[in-house]
């Protein structure tokens, strides 16, 4: 035997049973196995997030979700809950109880048989506001409404003002609390110098204002959430977890919780 040959015999011993073959085939096995099982959650995941409410109930074209229409102060409450858990999975027990609100601080607005869109805003408003009058009134004490709306975005509130208006006198103004081509200080500025009636807002703004002493709620009355109106993707303030979360954070504040279920100076909370 040369000794060439002596030096390749044992490299091909090495070779012959090499096993990577069969070792490559189960690893693509078990890495298809384990893409199958994450596309399986995901679709389940979106299927139980879609469920919520059904196709019937989105109008998209109009922009509305018809089943807050529907749902009673435990319906909303329940729902609302949902949401949080969903959203704030980090929180602890003790801290999602101080998210959630109970049916008896939400009122029934099931009565209203309006669809729930921007015209149809000022009938439900004087529909549930007890003394109906009082919606074209306004505190002597400036940045002091009795009637607060809150929705998702600028745009969408710059609408909801225009619409509200209607309620607007030389003493009573309709005030558009949003950040969007709004400055934090123009906002401070406008409610410590006028007498507002009505204001209309998103949650964060409506929190900074707060915190600022410049929105007063000691003269508040009602709290309206633009609930029913959704986006092209089907989302309302309460499917979004960035308008979601701060409104809760809000809506829970303890100066609204003490008030939500008291008779006398107490506040509505309203699902619109």
């Amino acid at each position: 035997m040369s000794d060439t040959d002596e030096f390749q015999e044992p490299m091909l011993e090495q070779l012959s049973p090499k096993p990577e073959p069969v070792k490559s085939s189960k690893k693509r096995k078990r890495g298809a196995e384990a893409e199958d099982a994450k596309k399986s959650a995901k679709k389940g995941k979106n299927k139980k997030s879609k469920s919520a409410f059904d196709d019937d109930d989105l109008d998209v074209e109009g922009g509305m979700n018809k089943a807050f229409s529907t749902m009673n102060s435990q319906l909303l409450a329940d729902y609302l809950a949902q949401r949080t858990r969903n959203y704030e999975k980090e929180l602890s027990s003790i801290e999602l109880e101080e998210r959630y609100l109970p049916a008896s601080a939400i009122q029934d607005t099931t009565t209203f048989d309006q669809p729930r869109n921007l015209d149809n805003l000022p009938s439900f408003l004087e529909k549930f506001a007890g003394n109906s009058t009082k919606l074209w009134s306004a505190s002597k004490k400036n940045g002091s409404p009795h009637t607060i709306i809150v929705t998702a975005a600028g745009l969408r509130a710059a609408d909801l003002a225009r619409v509200v208006r209607k309620f607007q006198t030389k003493d009573a103004t309709v005030a558009k609390l949003f950040a969007k081509h709004i400055k934090l200080k123009d906002s401070i500025s406008f409610l410590k110098s006028t007498r507002t009636g009505i204001a209309v807002g998103t949650p964060t703004r409506l929190k900074d204002l707060m915190d600022e002493g410049a929105l007063a709620i000691d003269r508040l009355e009602r709290i309206v959430i633009d609930s029913s109106h959704i986006d092209v993707k089907k989302r309302g303030i309460l499917e979004m977890k960035e308008t979601q979360i701060p409104l809760m954070t809000w809506l829970t504040r303890k100066e609204f919780r003490d008030r939500y279920q008291v008779t006398s100076e107490g506040i509505q909370l309203l699902f619109y």
